[in-house]
């Protein structure tokens, strides 16, 4: 059983600052920092906690590209493609406020250049999963490559879908696509209410689950942990209380835990309980990628 990565690997650079500026105004950051972000955050996630990952996307020959693959293949990640010639992997801007919230701006690269000839090296079995991200969708290669991949899997394998930030963003047709083939459909709060019109969260993923296929929900509540529905039953799974220093990367380390926990055989419910604490452990250290290695969440859920 493996993880087939088709996100996008960026480059993050990080800004931590007392507070957005006004519009045309400026402040000054007091920390800023570098590391591959973006589908990185996910994959090492799940790698950390012993899933065979391979990252299928695209990605560039430039600088940014060569330390993208160097973080990759430093968490055990495979790199299916080769680089990109001429253009290098994209970046994303992430303000990070004193209250731990991001923003973020993203600059498009080479990732955002899948075709559907990309593609067909890969040949997942029963059992695999398959990761979307919702940014794909966003540009016209990609978004042409997976809506033309995604319906000629298996039903064996699993495909969870993480609409992103962006979810209004996407083109409808391609959004139905998704909708249709996830078999976990996993969003925060706020994307969930993007993508429903309902502002509260039990009632978003209802409304979620009410548009799936045949798929499951998971909408994550912060702090407060996630809801889960699944099989016609609703749970609210909660969370771990924690100190927050940043929150960018807490939801790309719940999901990515979540993959690695249904892959080892814990019930949906179990899943969620080890990604709540991932994520937990997560905002406690700054930077993009901090989710915990397998160990390290054993012994935090073992005193919990």
């Amino acid at each position: 059983m493996r993880l087939l990565h088709l996100g996008n690997v960026m480059m993050d650079l990080v800004l931590a600052v007392p507070a957005l500026p006004e519009r045309g105004g400026d402040v000054l950051a007091t920390d800023t920092r570098s590391a591959p972000g973006g589908g990185f955050n996910v994959m090492a996630a799940a790698a950390r906690q012993g899933l065979p990952v391979t990252y299928a996307g695209a990605h560039g020959s430039g600088p940014f590209g060569d330390r993208a693959r160097t973080a990759l293949r430093a968490e055990g990640i495979d790199v299916l493609l080769a680089p990109r010639t001429g253009r290098d992997t994209g970046f994303v801007v992430c303000l990070v406020d004193a209250e731990g919230e991001r923003t973020f701006v993203t600059s498009p690269g080479a990732e955002a250049t899948l075709t559907l000839d990309d593609l067909t090296e890969l040949q997942p079995a029963a059992g695999d999963l398959v990761y979307v991200s919702g940014y794909s969708l966003l540009y016209e290669p990609n978004r042409a490559a997976l809506t033309a991949w995604l319906p000629r899997l298996d039903p064996a394998v699993t495909v969870i879908v993480d609409p992103g930030p962006l979810v209004r963003d996407i083109p409808a047709a391609a959004l139905e696509s998704l909708l249709a083939r996830a078999d976990w459909w996993s969003c925060n709060a706020r994307e969930a209410a993007l993508l429903t019109g309902a502002d509260d969260p039990t009632a978003a993923a209802h409304a979620v689950q009410s548009r799936l296929k045949r798929g499951s929900a998971l909408v994550r509540t912060g702090p407060d942990g996630c809801l889960l529905h699944h099989d016609g039953a609703f749970e609210a799974v909660p969370g771990f209380a924690v100190r927050a220093v940043d929150l960018n990367g807490a939801g790309d380390a719940h999901t990515g835990v979540f993959m690695a926990a249904l892959a080892r055989g814990l019930t949906p419910a179990g899943a969620a309980r080890r990604a709540n604490a991932a994520a937990a452990l997560a905002v406690t250290a700054a930077g993009p990628a901090t989710a915990p290695d397998a160990r390290t969440l054993d012994e935090f859920l073992g005193r919990r």
